[in-house]
């Protein structure tokens, strides 16, 4: 039988930008310089240059700017909830979003610390799936290289903490996450275990 995470996710912990998706609308590129002169609150959680030290708060460095458009907009409406990214999100305008998305998504992501015991098994199931319990392989969305893709909505996850992918894992499983293709991790995620959980989060943060 395969096991349904039982571990409620804390609240801060939902408030991250790399899972989660909104439907993408065509936006006016941002300029990255001005983002970065925009980036002070977003780095005290994810650092000044998207690469967060604390494994509970995602990498968004060379994330898609759709992607974090989209979910900066969906916190700043409220269609997404955490009460911190509500927060931060509410004073910026459609302008500010931009440009935070435009710098963010033009830095390098540097890689994850992985658990080489549990790597095998994380290749497995990203690139294989778990065909016993209807997983289908990861990269089917995710591509081969972890790269996403931004068209569909699906985010990079090369180099994301592993601490951070387990936990919203768990949070797709336990069907705390709305959004657009939400309904589809959630049924992923409700057919894996802990281990799988667990694996495949290790090899995403040392896949490039």
């Amino acid at each position: 039988m395969h096991h349904k995470p039982v571990m409620k996710t804390p609240w801060l912990l939902l408030l991250v930008l790399a899972f989660g998706a909104f439907a993408f609308n065509a936006y006016a590129a941002g300029d990255p310089e001005a983002g970065k002169a925009k980036t002070q609150s977003c780095a005290i959680c994810h650092g000044e240059d998207g690469n967060s030290t604390t494994p509970q708060w995602p990498k968004i460095a060379g994330q898609h700017a759709n992607y974090l458009e989209e979910q900066l907009r969906g916190f700043r409406s409220g269609v997404r909830v955490g009460q911190v990214m509500n927060e931060m999100a509410a004073p910026l305008s459609d302008e500010d979003i931009a440009d935070l998305a435009a710098y963010f998504s033009a830095q390098t992501p540097l890689p994850g610390e992985t658990d080489p015991r549990l790597l095998p098994h994380g290749e497995k199931v990203y690139r294989g799936g778990i065909a016993e319990a209807e997983v289908p392989a990861c990269m089917a969305c995710h591509g081969p290289n972890g790269q996403g893709n931004p068209g569909s909505a699906y985010p990079l996850l090369s180099g994301q903490h592993a601490e951070y992918t387990y936990i919203a894992l768990q949070a797709y499983a336990d069907g705390l996450v709305e959004g657009t293709n939400s309904y589809i991790m959630t049924d992923i995620a409700r057919r894996m275990t802990e281990r799988d959980m667990r694996a495949v989060a290790t090899y995403v943060a040392g896949l490039h």
